[in-house]
């Protein structure tokens, strides 16, 4: 059954690959969704099992690698911290691929779009049931070829083609921390497997233990979008609404934070490591929600939503909150999965028009799809009593509740970040529903609620999220709750649940939320004004410039970074490759070569005489050797100088 989970989608995808014309759109369809559904009912059941009753599974396939020194075998681990992962990825990947079958309905492509997303699926469980750091680097390398082929899914799109290169290409330098970190791990610790990494850990040089930390963040940091290798996912919107669905809620940018929370043993043996993940994560909240702020793509504007909730969750691995970072991760993937799904509604809705300042009015067009959006989005604001306050809320406790300048630091920073994405959650929903009507009358007269196919995904991620936070808060978070068992190590003394659940004064546990309905309030009264949003000169234009400009970050990568690389890149390959390499190398080895045969057959001219000559000499030759060299060397030289004389046969103008 374990298996299953993971080969079904794999299954899925390949068929539906290479048998897609005969299959049809619409077999693709059954196909794809069926593979989906099953493997998502089976993730509950191995949930109960796994989770409820405490029984992890590990599961050996084959022989993998084994040099002696290092031995990696193909088999899973699927413990509790796997299967609260399989449930998030399954389900909102079952949603998006039912939810696709009426968005992508009219595409000529649908065969390839369902088996990409089967095959994402795939690659995303192959990575979280990982039971050595080389398996789940194929899942990881796995999640950033399929996010490549989607976000390029309409190939002939210029877009589309710059924001798919530009999300591999950041990768590759997250990449490339990754894997000079699993270096460094099979150096100290001389195996890639988890158990035998974790078991070792606490008896490692600590200064080692932070290098690898730091490389491991540097992966994490370039797969989960946070501040300085974060431009790829805003650009990432030029894929199908779907794929960023998928994304964005429970595969690509969940990977990082997975794989911080998978090394915990590590982590947690390494105060400066933990240190710098805390200032990572509390600044990329920060950024990513004051750059979402005047954002006016609709898809944008949720994407810098999800950099920014990254950044709480990278934020709770570093305060060693890690079941905590877990549980806003699963409670994530459900509204924002619904967020940009419903999204996707809108624009489905109004011909493909994704400019916000081109809505307006749409609360009485389609209220449905409104009311989807504002579940998702009480939720990303951790209002009372909806999934996204039990996790989101907490961290910010916990922060507190440590009673040091890393916890402050990152108390305030998200508390600042909360009322900043206060403020871009109503203004999405003001511009698009509540404002006056913007937009081309056409699209307004035409546009409708999605179909039965699409809204029954919004239904079911809008039930999660409302309910999911408080039916497993006490599972995940609970107090004296041993679900987690041996998959997340947490240091004693860095344990400060209960102090910021119990321990805080009432009003740091209110400030988020007071400062986030009072900025909605702020936020109405601004846009009711005449001189809503900007003024036409001053520093508000110059602030609104900045924001919505994401600070400049890819001007400065541009002019700075790209273009001195490929002047580098330039001179290398024209100087160094074409140039010395070749004349010293392969080049060099041909012309000597080519100059040796030219000399050497000037011999064979046909001339009795000499040709007697030149056997007399090489018998000479050979015998010599023989007496320096084994008979096999002896036989190599041979076959050698019948493959020149035969090359130099062929050169010469014999006389007949």
């Amino acid at each position: 059954m374990y298996l299953s989970i993971i080969i079904l989608p794999l299954l899925s995808g390949i068929l539906i690959g290479s048998l897609g014309r005969k299959l049809g759109i619409y077999g693709s369809k059954i196909l794809g969704c069926t593979a989906i559904t099953i493997s998502c009912i089976l993730s509950i059941i191995a949930y109960y099992e796994v989770a409820i009753s405490e029984s992890p599974v590990n599961i050996w396939i084959i022989e993998w690698i084994n040099s002696e020194y290092l031995e990696i075998s193909w088999s899973v681990n699927i413990d509790t911290l796997s299967v609260s992962l399989y449930l998030p990825v399954l389900i909102v990947s079952c949603c998006v691929h039912f939810y696709s079958t009426d968005y992508m309905g009219a595409d000529p492509h649908v065969p390839r779009f369902y088996s990409y997303l089967s095959l994402f699926t795939f690659f995303m469980l192959v990575l979280v049931s990982g039971d050595n750091l080389l398996l789940i680097f194929i899942g990881w390398e796995g999640v950033g070829i399929c996010s490549y082929l989607l976000v390029n899914f309409w190939f002939k799109r210029i877009q589309a083609n710059k924001a798919a290169k530009k999300a591999l290409i950041m990768n590759r330098i997250g990449d490339w921390g990754l894997t000079l970190g699993m270096i460094v791990i099979i150096w100290v610790f001389g195996n890639l497997e988890l158990s035998t990494i974790f078991s070792l850990a606490p008896l490692i040089n600590v200064e080692l233990l932070t290098i690898i930390s730091i490389l491991v963040l540097i992966g994490a940091m370039a797969k989960s979008a946070q501040l300085g290798l974060h431009t790829w996912l805003p650009d990432a919107m030029e894929g199908p609404t779907p794929v960023s669905a998928l994304i964005h809620a429970a595969t690509m940018v969940t990977a990082g934070v997975y794989l911080l929370i998978r090394v915990s043993p590590l982590l947690e043996y390494s105060p400066t490591g933990l240190l710098i993940i805390t200032w990572v994560g509390g600044f990329t909240a920060l950024f990513a929600a004051s750059t979402a702020i005047f954002q006016n793509d609709l898809k944008r504007v949720i994407a810098y939503s999800t950099c920014s909730q990254l950044g709480y969750m990278v934020m709770a691995v570093g305060l060693s909150q890690y079941t905590l970072s877990v549980f806003h991760l699963v409670n994530h993937a459900y509204f924002k999965a619904l967020l940009f799904l419903s999204a996707g509604a809108v624009i489905h809705a109004l011909a493909d028009e994704q400019d916000m300042r081109k809505y307006g009015g749409l609360i009485n067009i389609i209220p449905f799809t409104y009311v989807s959006i504002l579940i998702g989005s009480l939720s990303l604001l951790a209002i009372p009593y909806l999934t996204g306050f039990y996790s989101k809320d907490l961290i910010l406790e916990v922060a507190y509740g440590q009673y040091k300048l890393n916890g402050m630091v990152a108390y305030w920073l998200g508390t600042i970040t909360a009322l900043i994405t206060s403020f871009y959650s109503f203004r999405l929903i003001y511009l698009t529903f509540i404002s006056y009507p913007n937009g081309v009358k056409n699209n307004y007269s035409h546009a409708h609620e999605p179909s039965l196919v699409m809204t029954i995904p919004l239904v079911i991620l809008g039930f999660f999220s409302i309910f999911h936070g408080y039916i497993a808060y006490d599972l995940f978070i609970g107090v004296g709750s041993g679900i987690w068992g041996n998959s997340i190590y947490i240091n004693p003394d860095n344990l400060t649940t209960i102090e910021g659940e119990f321990g805080l004064p009432l009003y740091i546990k209110l400030l988020p939320f007071i400062g986030s309905v009072s900025v909605m309030i702020i936020g109405y009264i601004i846009y009711n004004r005449d001189d809503r949003e900007i003024a036409d000169t001053g520093i508000r234009k110059t602030i609104y410039r900045f924001l919505n400009k994401k600070y400049h970050i890819d001007n400065i990568y541009n002019t700075y970074f790209l273009t001195n690389i490929l002047n580098m890149g330039y001179v290398t390959g024209k100087r160094l490759d074409k140039g010395v390499l070749e004349l010293m190398g392969v080049t060099n080895v041909v012309n000597k070569v080519n100059s040796t045969s030219n000399i050497l057959a000037r011999f064979d001219n046909g001339y009795i005489p000499n040709i007697a000559i030149n056997i007399i000499i090489g018998l000479i030759l050979i015998m010599g050797l023989g007496e320096l060299m084994k008979g096999d060397e002896i036989i190599l030289i041979l076959m050698v100088s019948m493959i020149i004389l035969n090359k130099n046969t062929n050169k010469s103008n014999c006389p007949t």
